[in-house]
C-alpha cells in the first residue's frame, strides 16, 4: 500500500506534495514550520492540509499494523491463501479489512460453533445448494445421531450455521451498511420514570433521518442515553434489507430449502447482522458528530487565542465578588505581580468611598494604565464602581473580560510554581488581568476544555479532541511569533520543535544568563541542537537583537539572502526594511534556485514590509446597557449590545452583561440564508441583537440579528 498515492487521491491533492509533507513529518518536521519554510518542497500546502495529511497517515499506519495481525492470524490457523493476503494487502479502511477477516476470526462459542461440533456444516451447505433435489427432512435425517436427537434440531443447526455466513458475508455486510448509511432513522424513546426530565425533553420521543441529525443532536442524545433518560436506537426499513439479502442469497437455493434458507436470513439479520451494522453505524455517526463538534472548538479557541492582546502596560485585574469582595492585583508591562489587595465596593458591605479610595492610590502608585475585570458574578456591579470613580485626572481604561477557567488556572501546578506564596484568589485575579495584556499567552496554561467555548467536549473522542486542540495551540502561537526574552515555558512549549521539556531549559538559561541577545544564543542552551533550532528560530522573537532581522519571521537559513539583497539594493538590511523604494527596486526572479523559489521569497519581503508585526489586531471594548442588571430586566422587543462568547453548530451565545448569556439561532443570525453560525459571527464579536423571548424559569434568553443594524 503506497500511503502518500492513498493521500493525494482522498484529499485530491498533488502526490510529489504529499510525499515531500509525510518525508518532513517523518523527520520530525512540524506543521508550522513545514506550511511556513518549506512551501517549494510541498507545493505551498497550508497547515490545514498537512494536518489532514498527517491524521490520514496516522490512520494508515495503524490500519498496516492490523492487516500485520490479521495476516499472522489467519496464517497460524493455516488458512492464509495468495489471494486472501492480496485482498487483505488492498484494502484502505479498517471496516473492509474487519470485513475480510471476520469469518477468519476467532469466536467464542457460539450457536454455530455448537452446530459445527455436531457435524451439522455440510448439511447447511446442502441446504444452500441450487442442486438440492429432495426434500430437507430427507437430507436432515441422514445428520441425526447420539448428538442430534431429530430432524428439527439438525435443521436447525444448520439454520444457525447459515445466520452466521449471512453475518460473515462480505457482500451481505456491504449491502446493509449501504442501506444503513443511505436510509437509517434514529430515534430516542423516554425510559420509564423519567417522565420529569426537562433537561433532554426535546428527545422524549425523537426521529430523524441519521444523515440530517445534526452533530449537537445526536451527542445530545447519546449523552441523555448514558444517563438513563432514554434509549437510542438506528434502524433502517426491514423489507428493504430482507429484499437486499434475499437477492445475494437465495438466488441459489433450491425451491425446497428457501423457506429454512429465508428464515436462516431473518434470523441473522435480527441476531446478528444488524446489531453489528449498528454499531458500526452509530460509531460511524459518533465520529462524524465528534469531528463537528471538535471543529468547532478548535474554530473557537483559534479566535479566542487570536484575540487581540493590549501590549505591555500595567494593568489592574480585579476577580469580583460580593460576599467574599472583589481581588485587586496590580502588575507591571511584563505581567509581573507588584502588588494584591481586596475591595468591597458591593453587597453586603457596599464600601464604595473606601474602595474607591483604595483603587485610586492603587492607580497612582503602579501607574495603572488599564483595568481588567471579570465577567463572572458581580461584574456589573463592579465595573458600575470603576466607572462612577472620580479619578481627577487620567482615568485607566476600564475593560470585561472572560475569565472563565480562571479557577482551574489558579489551582494548577503552573500557577502554583508561578505563585507558590499566594492563594487561589491572588492567582485568579492575576490571570483576568493578563488575559487583557496577552490572551494567548495566558490561555495556553489553561486546559482548553476549560475555557468555555466547546460544546460536548466531554463526549467527544478525547484523543481526537486533544490533537486539534493541540495543533490550534501550536498553529496560533508559532502564526503570532513569540518574544524569547519574555516567554513563559508554557508558551514556549508551544513553539515549533521545543516541547515542554526544551522550554523549561530555554527558560533557566535566560534566568542564569540573562536575556538572549541573538537567536544564535538558543544553540548555547542544554540539549537544543540544530535540528530543533531550525524548526523553531523563526517562531522567535527578539525585539532587543543587534540584528534586526531577530524580530522578523524570516528564519536565519535566509539570512545570508536578505543581505545579499540589500547590497544588491545599495543599503543595509535595516535600511532595507525602512525603505520601501529600496524593496520595490528588489527584483525578485534574480534570487530564484533550486532551494529558493518565489513563495518563500514573496514571504521574506512581506515580512520585511512589516516586521514583527502582531495579527491580532487592536483591542477594542463594549459599553453594555447599563439599563440591564439581571435576566428579569429584560423583555422582547428590546435592541441591546453584546459580544459574542461562543458559538455553536445551532447558533451563537451573546454575553448581554448579565449572568446568563442569551442564544442566537442558526435561523436568527443572518438576512441571508447561513449553513453555519461561523457564517455570520466570530468569537468575541461586538453585535447588536433583539430580545424575542425570555424564559424566567429556565433561564433562558432568545435573540435576534435579524433585521438589527449592526
Amino acid at each position: 500500500m503506497n500511503i502518500a498515492q492513498i493521500i493525494a487521491a482522498e484529499l485530491a491533492l498533488p502526490l510529489k506534495g504529499v510525499t515531500k509533507s509525510l518525508e518532513l513529518l517523518g523527520d520530525g518536521a512540524t506543521i508550522p514550520f513545514i506550511s511556513r519554510y518549506r512551501k517549494e518542497a510541498t507545493g505551498s500546502l497550508d497547515e490545514v492540509q498537512l494536518f489532514n495529511i498527517q491524521q490520514r497517515a496516522n490512520a494508515l499506519e495503524e490500519l498496516e499494523k492490523r492487516k500485520e495481525t490479521v495476516i499472522n492470524t489467519i496464517d497460524e490457523a493455516g488458512r492464509l491463501t495468495d489471494e486472501l493476503r492480496r485482498r487483505i494487502d488492498e484494502v484502505t479502511t479498517m471496516s473492509q479489512l474487519e470485513d475480510i477477516y471476520l469469518p477468519y476470526k476467532p469466536k467464542r462459542r457460539t450457536r454455530a460453533t455448537i452446530a459445527r461440533e455436531r457435524g451439522l456444516e455440510p448439511l447447511a451447505r446442502m441446504l444452500m445448494s441450487r442442486n438440492l433435489t429432495s426434500s430437507p427432512d430427507i437430507v436432515a435425517r441422514k445428520f441425526v445421531n447420539a448428538e442430534v436427537t431429530d430432524i428439527d434440531e439438525a435443521l436447525a443447526g444448520a439454520s444457525d450455521i447459515i445466520a452466521e455466513w449471512v453475518s460473515e458475508s462480505e457482500p451481505a455486510r456491504r449491502q446493509m451498511r449501504n442501506l444503513f448509511d443511505r436510509s437509517a432513522t434514529i430515534s430516542a424513546t423516554l425510559v420509564k420514570g423519567h417522565e420529569d426530565d426537562t433537561l433532554y425533553r426535546d428527545y422524549h420521543n425523537y426521529s430523524s433521518d441519521l444523515r440530517r441529525c445534526p452533530s449537537h443532536r445526536y451527542l445530545a442524545m447519546r449523552r441523555a442515553e448514558k444517563e438513563g433518560i432514554v434509549r437510542v436506537s438506528i434502524d433502517v426499513d426491514r423489507d428493504k434489507a430482507f429484499e437486499r439479502l434475499d437477492r445475494i442469497f437465495l438466488n441459489n437455493v433450491a425451491p425446497k430449502a428457501e423457506e429454512i434458507v429465508e428464515n436462516a436470513i431473518t434470523d441473522s439479520y435480527k441476531r446478528l447482522l444488524k446489531p453489528s451494522i449498528e454499531n458500526e453505524t452509530a460509531s460511524a455517526a459518533k465520529e462524524r458528530a465528534d469531528k463537528a463538534a471538535i471543529d468547532i472548538f478548535a474554530d473557537n479557541l483559534r479566535q479566542l487565542l487570536m484575540g487581540a492582546p493590549l501590549g505591555h502596560k500595567r494593568v489592574m485585574g480585579i476577580d469580583p465578588g460580593f460576599r467574599t469582595g472583589c481581588k485587586v492585583v496590580c502588575l507591571d508591562a511584563q505581567g509581573n505581580l507588584l502588588h494584591h489587595d481586596v475591595i468591597y465596593p458591593t453587597a453586603p458591605r457596599n464600601d464604595t468611598a473606601g474602595a474607591a479610595r483604595t483603587i485610586r492610590q492603587l492607580v497612582d502608585r503602579y501607574a495603572i494604565e488599564a483595568i481588567s475585570v471579570g465577567n463572572g458574578t458581580a461584574s456589573r456591579e463592579t465595573e458600575r464602581f470603576l466607572k462612577a470613580i472620580d479619578w481627577s485626572g487620567n482615568s485607566p481604561s476600564i475593560h470585561v473580560v472572560n475569565e472563565a477557567g480562571a479557577s482551574v488556572y489558579s489551582a494548577s501546578e503552573v500557577a502554583r510554581r508561578e505563585f507558590p506564596d499566594y492563594d487561589v484568589t491572588v492567582r485568579g485575579a492575576v490571570s483576568i488581568a493578563r488575559r487583557l495584556l496577552d490572551p494567548m499567552a495566558e490561555l495556553v496554561k489553561i486546559d482548553p476544555k476549560s475555557i468555555g467555548v466547546g460544546q460536548y467536549q466531554h463526549d467527544v473522542d478525547q484523543n481526537a479532541l486533544k490533537a486539534s486542540l493541540d495543533h490550534t495551540v501550536e498553529s496560533c502561537v508559532n502564526s503570532v511569533g513569540i518574544n524569547l526574552n519574555t516567554a513563559s515555558p508554557e508558551l514556549l512549549s508551544y513553539v515549533s520543535g521545543i516541547g515542554p521539556k526544551l522550554a523549561i531549559a530555554i527558560v533557566d538559561y535566560r534566568m542564569s544568563v540573562g536575556p538572549f541577545k541573538s537567536r544564535d544564543q538558543l544553540l548555547d542552551v542544554p540539549r537544543l541542537g540544530n535540528k530543533v533550532y531550525t524548526q523553531a528560530a523563526g517562531f522567535l522573537r527578539l525585539p532587543e537583537s543587534a540584528n534586526p532581522l531577530d524580530n522578523t519571521a524570516v528564519h536565519p537559513e535566509r539570512y545570508r539572502l536578505v543581505e545579499r539583497m540589500a547590497k544588491d539594493a545599495g543599503c543595509s538590511v535595516t535600511e532595507l526594511i525602512k525603505s520601501e523604494a529600496a524593496r520595490k527596486s528588489i527584483r525578485l526572479d534574480r534570487y530564484v534556485d533550486d532551494s529558493v523559489g518565489l513563495p518563500t521569497l514573496n514571504d521574506i519581503m512581506s515580512e520585511l514590509s512589516r516586521p514583527g508585526r502582531d495579527p491580532r489586531g487592536e483591542v477594542s471594548n463594549l459599553q453594555f446597557d447599563d439599563t440591564i442588571n439581571d435576566i428579569s430586566d429584560l423583555h422582547a422587543g428590546m435592541i441591546l449590545p453584546g459580544i459574542v462568547n461562543n458559538i455553536t453548530a445551532f447558533g451563537a451565545f451573546v454575553d448581554l452583561g448579565i449572568h446568563q448569556s442569551g442564544l442566537v439561532h442558526l435561523s436568527q443570525l443572518s438576512d441571508r440564508f447561513i449553513s453555519h453560525p461561523s457564517e455570520a459571527v466570530k468569537l468575541g464579536q461586538h453585535v447588536s441583537v433583539k430580545v424575542i423571548d425570555v424564559d424566567l424559569q429556565r433561564g433562558r434568553i432568545s435573540l435576534s440579528m435579524k433585521g438589527v443594524q449592526q
